[in-house]
């Protein structure tokens, strides 16, 4: 099992530029102009990026892998600190150019200088970038930074703009301009969903067998969507680690409103939705709240138990609370991230659910459900008449969405057209997957 890390476009990549500093001297505002974005979250507060985040940017018609990255802060004595800094670390080892954002505001620190000797230690290609600078007469200021001993200082504003497309010549003018095996649309885009804390980014550096997201026992570590690729075989993964999303509004202020946003965004790109329960204690109303999350991105669902290594709890306890409460009645799958058991079942099940996902079903194989469906339950009817389902067809897929023409459209009840929805599922071998029905009168 390999794993490649690459945009989702159907482009050659010119090369891997990652992104460090010390925190807060706008390293993800500098991202969101380079890429003409805000996918990076940007808050006041220091140390908001936490994890490796790719990004791909465009310039002249040259794309490039962007990289963000924590602040590096070798003080941080918190429990992440060490995580942030190996992952910045790692950045820079994968990266073809390396740039070093640092405060032109406040000059040169010593973490400033601690990170310059990393670099210079790294032999990889630097570009100091004295940020901060929002007006041109001040561009000398960022002469301090020689200093640093890693070349002549760019000085740019990441907020207004200053600098930076002279910043993207030099960019691409230092990339080796090799092509990477693209990313099309065959691959299966799969969110990591799940409340805070119930093993999302455990889950996904088991699956690619390293440390590719900060893991912590700390609820929302994760505060960015984080597209990794993994490649098995013939089959390409886009798999996106989330933040945790909590069920009540009022819980969610400043940085977690924002990072769930990304989250709700990360469902919406996605084919498969992976909901994490955590089997020490088993589903929960907030389980079902993230469910119906996935439901309304229209994502097929699959329902996983983690932390199956330290539990009692089996499949069974948790089936009847998944079939009566989850109108997709997703497939469940028992997975453990630290022995490692279940992985290879669960990216095997991806594979099953998305070809159901994005498959179709023949005119004539669903037009003979229907005439089962018509003798299997007699439709509603009001003052005598009574609903026929004439014919059907699919219309569209990943979803599958199903137009069905009838005598009269508003004999259709909510419970007839439940259990016709459900009837389908059962045929087709739907379950987890979202299915749509018009209900057409015919002409």
């Amino acid at each position: 099992m390999t794993d490649v890390e690459s945009p989702e476009l159907e482009v050659e990549i010119a090369g891997t530029v990652a992104i460090v500093g010390f925190p807060n001297v706008g390293k993800s505002t500098l991202i969101n102009r380079l890429t003409a974005s805000r996918t990076a979250v940007v808050h006041e507060t220091p140390g908001v990026t936490r994890d490796r985040k790719e990004l791909l940017c465009d310039w002249s018609g040259t794309y490039f892998r962007l990289i963000d990255t924590g602040g590096v802060d070798r003080a941080d004595t918190g429990p992440l600190g060490p995580q942030i800094a190996a992952q910045a670390r790692q950045a820079v080892a994968e990266a073809d150019l390396v740039l070093m954002v640092v405060d032109a505001q406040i000059g040169v620190t010593p973490g400033d200088e601690e990170l310059a000797e990393i670099l210079r230690s790294s032999r990889r290609p630097v570009l100091v970038l004295a940020n901060k600078l929002d007006d041109p007469r001040r561009d000398l200021e960022a002469l301090e930074f020689h200093r640093l001993g890693l070349g002549d200082p760019i000085p740019i504003s990441a907020i207004h703009g200053h600098g930076t497309g002279d910043l993207l010549d030099e960019i691409v003018g230092r990339l080796p301009g090799r092509a990477e095996r693209p990313v099309g649309e065959e691959a299966i885009k799969v969110a990591i969903l799940g409340r805070p804390n119930v093993g999302k980014s455990s889950l996904l550096n088991a699956l690619l067998g390293r440390e590719r997201v900060i893991v912590s026992d700390v609820p929302g570590t994760t505060r960015d969507s984080i597209d990794t690729v993994l490649r098995r075989d013939s089959t390409t993964f886009v798999l996106v680690d989330t933040a945790g999303l909590r069920r009540k509004r009022r819980q969610r202020q400043g940085i977690e409103y924002y990072s769930e946003l990304r989250a709700l965004d990360a469902a919406e790109r996605a084919d498969i939705a992976l909901v994490l329960v955590d089997a020490n204690q088993g589903v929960v109303d907030q389980d079902l709240a993230v469910a119906n999350v996935a439901r309304k991105a229209q994502c097929a669902t699959i329902v996983v138990l983690s932390k199956w290594d330290v539990t009692e709890v089996r499949i069974e306890d948790v089936r009847p609370k998944i079939a009566t409460r989850l109108r997709q009645r997703p497939p469940i799958i028992a997975v453990s991230a630290h022995t490692g058991r279940g992985l290879e079942r669960l990216l095997d099940m991806i594979e099953e659910l998305f070809v159901r996902f994005a498959g179709r079903v023949t005119t004539a194989e669903l037009n003979r459900a229907l005439q089962e469906l018509r003798e299997a339950r007699q439709p509603p009817g009001r003052r005598g008449r009574r609903l026929n389902l004439l014919y059907g067809t699919q219309v569209t897929s990943r979803p599958p969405r199903f137009r069905f023409f009838v005598n009269d459209r508003s004999l259709v009840t909510r419970d007839y057209g439940y259990w016709v929805e459900n009837e389908l599922r059962a045929r087709f071998r739907l379950e987890g997957v979202p299915v749509s029905i018009d209900f057409v009168t015919s002409e």
